[in-house]
């Protein structure tokens, strides 16, 4: 080995390659006090070389004469293999020890298997790609990515240090280095190809394409290859600082690894397109800028513009007048206060501007009131008395709207008023609204102002403006426009010229949002730290604006919507339809706007734009998101058998006295108020099974959720409605796709109906099963972003209490930790922890550290009330989790009092909760129904038995199910379903199974007799998740084929399990909306299904698997039954004991029999009859008693 301080400075080193990029190195190493002896192939070269005081060799043998380090700055693994393996090699040359380091481009595979041919001849191997471009190597300045062994490293520090700026060590063996190159190569190349197309747009709209590159390298469209090769073709030189060739040629391996690993390139492969077929128009030998002149080659255009003063040069203004001499506006109206609009705004306010500000969304009003501005409730009223009108909305059609729609503002604008359009627009649109306000002929002017820079710079007046329009638009609306910048560029060639080069940079803009999704996808897929991928391509020439913008959004996970990826379906579709009428290709853009929409058909439209990258997630498998410090072992565990805390069970009545008094004043009636006043958001709740109505009453519950009919109950101005999804019964990936559609259709419901806000309730099992985080993540990918997921699984009347964040389930007096009971043990969504901030790490695989979860305790309930709730959710960094504490109603009643604080406060929350906070949320208390109430017994199926269904298999099901026959058994028939024929039986079997069930049902029914249908006890179970939720959907399924033959309409229904209730209802009764009448028990919730079921208002009793005590399901089906029929003994015993008479009647015909029943109902008096043959006198029923018009013969 050769000793480390052998390599420091002074020490020779061989360095084989002095091209372009080689002889910077080289000489750079020169300057660092190395003496390098190089090698290369070209003569000229090398006497430049010994020019620059190098030592030139005649062959790559000789430059190892006395080195012990060589560095290889070759084109590629074939000069490699030659450099090193052939004739005058430097194997047959090098002593023992010697270090290799190959800076050229090769593929990753390649560097693994020279490390392995190398390790015979004793050499060491380091890879070490390069990045920076020409000037850089000269300068000393490249970015260097090393890969290889701690001693190869070690000894090759001193050298790559003399070379670089930036030297970064890589992970992972040999190889990573040149894994991270392909990277960034990939980006660049993108990034070049797309440059070329946007200089080409821009000069093929009329653009001086100078003064183009000068505005975009401030704004957010900028990248390393736009500022470093876009001169070279403005100057139209391509003296080949790296060639086209070696470009092709790093595609090649790029796309060659791609398709390897199965990973898809989708712009990688457009820029290679673009590539190749400069190469084949003769280009590959220049400088790989040179890609631009297939454009000017195809479409007949030169970008290559001569350096002049005129019309170039950043904050360049119209000399007469000047932007400065522009005039201090009186009032500024301000429509749209979105991400960007509001910061915009605000800025204005800042610097001392009277703002009037509208938006459609009431809670940006009111925080813009807050930063001092002025709110109104009409764009009509936004722009009175406004001499500037500034427009920041999503699109031109919202732009029209907010001008010439209901209540517009062109009606009210004052005579010489200025328009302000920054939103991105296309640029035939901006024209035609000049000639609108013109043809007003009231003197109004426009103003073509779209900006760049994102909401960061919009906040504190940093942005690009991109500005056209006459003098005079300048002269009224200059100082606004100055307040508003960093960098403010008037555009010459009038309305439109703006909005064309801020198409121009959107262009560039969302293709480098695309490709950073892409670039760092690829990166993970590679097996690379992406955290490392990002501080290295930042630094490198794969960097853009947006790759340093966006990717930090991706590792964080983090996509709160500053900007959503729908926004670029929009520009992105203005360049395609711009491009189309000039009659350009735009291959590039194109290729981004596939993948835009991709992204939103994913569901993640209304997410931030860095969201795109969840595509390739879900194509491939890889997770770009990585901790920013390792996370520690997933969960939390206090001792050496269990990942999770382990807690004691507690004594209910003793832990539930020692806490705090409950908050005295009556939270519910601050709900109320809220409520009524219309400033509560409506609560729209998914339900992953029908039990989660256990607490309301009064409340809609739709099965089916068309835009139609969510629209139809918006538009009824609800509290709340519930989504019945059964999505337990679902697949992780269908309930995933289910709760996205979902989501859609109720955003577009709510905006189609006028409504502002909603918040979505992910209604869960209070005993923490279901399919988290997949839903919440679904939910988040439609609605956006929110500042906190808010987990709340306290249901009293399930015995379920979260008490020091610890989820408990009483079982009598003892509160059993849940991950202790037999709920955490399910077959599908089992768990482990018991402290729900452990669950949520648990669950999310480590996303949310246990440490990070937030927690509203009791303390905070019942000693600070609700505004002690709202303080504490308003300072949660957004995107947190945060779990709430409850062990009373009140608790729960005084959380949902303090997020409806909150909520108007402008914070957005999406909620995972049992049926307790759905209730305390609306204001509503659970409210008890019985028969009566519903007029059971008048219906014509009141004198039918009742059907009860049970299909849930937990313990305490079994457990109820076996005290259900053992109270009811005078008066209930069961009939047990084999599960296993069920679900594993043959075809036959199962259907044979399925029809004498049914067959016999209908027959007690029929005859009055109540009966239970139950599936057999034993617990059924696959070799998998999947496989154990198909046995739950075939035993479900034949449960609704038995109800479906049932053909006598039972006096009531009960259907025992989540599951087994949903199907019921929508499948076998095909209800698709019904009314929560309130509840049979507490927690037991009771519907009447809507009029287009099969058996309309029929009360349908939705009894879960996990709730009451054993006796419960006896309760409720003693109560529901049938009224006991008494006999005469009976009648005659219980008037004596009352002291009432008892009449007792003769009677001769059916009329007479009907008329005593009669009379017996409408005084609820018993009676008794005696029917005699008129013809024989002969009794036909010796006696017949009436009990309420019940009649029992004898």
């Amino acid at each position: 080995m050769v000793d480390k301080a052998e390599a420091m400075g002074g020490a020779k080193v061989a360095f084989l390659g002095l091209g372009a990029m080689g002889f910077g190195m080289a000489t750079s190493l020169l300057r660092a006090g190395f003496t390098v002896q190089g090698y290369d192939i070209s003569e000229t070269q090398l006497t430049k070389f010994r020019e620059a005081g190098g030592i030139a060799s005649s062959s790559p043998a000789e430059t190892t004469e006395g080195v012990n380090i060589v560095v290889l700055a070759v084109v590629n693994s074939a000069q490699v293999d030659e450099a090193l393996f052939g004739p005058k090699g430097v194997v047959s040359a090098a002593a023992e020890g010697t270090l290799i380091i190959v800076c050229s481009t090769v593929a990753p595979a390649y560097i693994q298997d020279l490390e392995k041919r190398l390790a015979g001849s004793g050499l060491l191997l380091l890879d070490a790609p390069i990045s920076g471009g020409a000037v850089k190597a000269a300068a000393g300045t490249l970015t260097i990515m090393a890969s290889g062994s701690a001693d190869a490293l070690e000894i090759a520090k001193p050298v790559l240090s003399g070379m670089s700026e930036k030297l970064y060590t890589v992970d992972g063996g040999i190889g990573s280095g040149s894994k991270m190159k392909l990277v960034n190569n990939l980006l660049f190349g993108i990034h070049l190809a797309t440059a070329a197309e946007a200089i080409a747009l821009g000069a093929r709209a009329g653009l001086n394409v100078r003064n183009l590159f000068d505005i975009i390298s401030t704004a957010a469209g900028n990248s390393w290859a736009f500022s470093n090769r876009v001169p070279h073709m403005l100057d139209n030189d391509y003296s080949p600082k790296s060639a086209l060739d070696l470009l092709a040629k790093d595609f090649g391996i790029i796309l060659e690894e791609a398709k390897g690993l199965k990973f898809p390139l989708p712009l990688g492969t457009a820029a290679n397109q673009q590539v190749l077929l400069g190469t084949a128009c003769g280009s590959g030998r220049d400088d790989d800028a040179a890609v631009v002149k297939i454009w000017e080659k195809t479409m007949g255009l030169s970008v290559a513009t001569p350096v002049t003063t005129e019309g170039s040069g950043k904050g360049e203004v119209p000399e007469e007048p000047t932007v400065e001499n522009s005039v201090v506006p009186d009032r500024v109206a301000f429509i749209g206060l979105g991400a960007m609009g509001f910061g915009m705004a605000s800025w204005l306010v800042h610097e001392k501007f009277t703002v009037c500000g509208y938006d459609v969304y009431p809670p940006s009003l009111e925080r813009f009131e807050k930063v001092g501005g002025i709110s109104s409730s009409s764009p009509e009223e936004a722009v009175k008395g406004a001499q500037v009108v500034v427009l920041m909305v999503t699109n031109q059609d919202q732009a029209q709207s907010v001008l010439y729609g209901p209540q517009g503002a062109v009606p009210a604008l004052a005579n010489g008023a200025v328009v302000v359009l920054c939103s991105t627009v296309s640029p035939a649109y901006v024209r035609q609204l000049e000639g609108q306000l013109t043809g007003e002929g009231r003197d109004l002017v426009l103003v073509d102002a779209p900006v760049s820079g994102g909401t960061g710079r919009a906040a504190n007046g940093t942005l690009t403006i991109m500005a056209a329009g006459s003098n005079t638009a300048f002269h009224r609306a200059g100082s606004v426009l100055k307040a508003m910048s960093a960098n403010l560029y008037i555009i010459p060639g009038g309305i439109g010229a703006g909005s064309t080069v801020k198409m121009v940079n959107q262009l560039l803009a969302g293709v480098h949002v695309a490709s950073s999704a892409e670039g760092i996808a690829f990166g993970a897929r590679l097996g690379l730290n992406t955290r490392v991928v990002f501080d290295i391509v930042s630094n490198s020439s794969g960097s853009s604006w947006m790759f340093m913008n966006r990717v930090p959004h991706m590792l964080d996970d983090d996509y709160t919507p500053y900007s959503a990826l729908d926004i670029f379906i929009k520009d992105l579709g203005i360049v395609s339809s711009e491009a189309k009428r000039l009659n350009l290709p735009a291959p590039m853009a194109s290729t981004a706007l596939q993948q835009f929409l991709s992204g939103s058909a994913a569901g993640f439209g209304r997410q931030d734009d860095a969201a795109l990258v969840k595509v390739f997630e879900m194509i491939t498998g890889v997770k770009v998101a990585s901790p920013k410090v390792p996370l520690p072992i997933q969960g939390g565990a206090t001792n050496n058998t269990s990942k999770f805390t382990k807690f004691e069970k507690l004594e209910k009545e003793n832990t539930l006295q020692a806490l705090p008094k409950e908050w005295p004043e009556d939270a519910v009636e601050e709900v109320l108020k809220v409520e009524k006043e219309g400033r509560a958001k409506v609560l729209v709740v998914l339900d992953d099974d029908p039990t989660g109505t256990q607490t309301v009453n009064g409340v809609t519950v739709l099965t089916e959720w068309s835009i139609g009919t969510l629209r139809k109950e918006f538009e009824s101005s609800p509290d709340c409605f519930f989504i019945l999804t059964n999505s337990r019964a679902l697949s992780t990936d269908e309930a995933t796709a289910l709760t996205k559609e979902i989501c859609k259709n109720v955003d577009e419901a709510a905006t189609a109906a006028g409504n502002a806000g909603y918040t979505i309730v992910l209604r869960g099992d209070s005993t923490l099963r279901g399919h988290f985080p997949q839903e919440a993540d679904a939910a988040a990918s439609v609605i956006g972003e929110v500042d906190a997921w808010i987990i709340c699984p306290f249901f009293l009347q399930g015995g379920r209490y979260t008490i020091n964040d610890v989820h408990y389930v009483a079982d009598g007096n003892t509160l059993v930790p849940a991950g202790d009971t037999e709920f955490a043990k399910d077959a599908v969504f089992g768990y482990k922890a018991s402290n729900l901030r452990e669950w949520v790490e648990e669950k999310t695989g480590g996303r949310w550290a246990t440490k990070d979860v937030a927690s509203v305790s009791i303390e905070t309930l019942r000693k600070g009330g609700p505004s002690a709730v709202c303080d504490q959710l308003c300072k949660l960094p957004q995107g947190s989790v945060c779990v709430v504490n409850a062990a009373s109603n009140r608790d729960i009643e005084v959380f949902a009092a303090g997020m409806i604080q909150a909520e108007a406060k402008g914070k957005r929350f999406l909620c995972r909760t049992a049926a307790a906070f759905v209730s305390a949320r609306i204001g509503h208390r659970p409210l008890l129904v019985n028969p009566h109430d519903l007029g059971v017994d008048s219906h014509p199926s009141g004198h039918n038995g009742g059907l009860v269904v049970v299909g849930s298999y937990v313990p305490k099901t079994t457990t109820q199910v076996e005290e259900l026959r053992a109270q009811c058994g005078d008066f209930l028939e069961s009939i047990t379903v084999s599960v296993s024929t069920l679900a594993k039986g043959s075809v036959k079997e199962r259907e044979l199974e399925i029809t004498q069930t049914a067959r016999i049902a209908d027959h007690l029914l029929s005859t009055g007799r109540d009966t239970l249908i139950m599936t057999s006890r034993e617990l059924v179970t696959g070799s998998s998740d999947k496989e154990n939720l198909d046995i739950g959907s075939k035993v479900s399924s034949a449960l609704v084929e038995i109800v479906s033959l049932i053909k006598t309409r039972p006096r009531y229904l009960l259907a025992k399990g989540g599951i087994t209730s949903s199907d019921l209802a929508t499948k076998a009764m095909g209800a698709r909306r019904a009314e929560v009448a309130g509840q049979a028990l507490p927690g037991v919730p009771l519907w009447k299904l809507g009029p287009g079921s099969r058996h309309p208002n029929i009360p349908y009793i939705v009894f879960p698997g996990n709730v009451g005590g054993p006796d419960a399901l006896a309760e409720v089906v003693k109560k529901w039954s049938r009224p006991a029929k008494s006999s005469t003994k009976d009648i005659l015993m219980a008037a004596e004991e009352g002291k009432y008479a008892v009449g007792a009647f003769n009677v001769y015909n059916l009329e007479g029999v009907m008329a005593v029943v009669a009379a017996a109902e409408a005084e609820k008096s018993p009676a008794i009859l005696q029917v005699i043959d008129p013809q024989s006198q002969n009794c036909i029923s010796s006696l017949m008693s009436c009990n309420n018009g019940n009649i029992t013969c004898f």
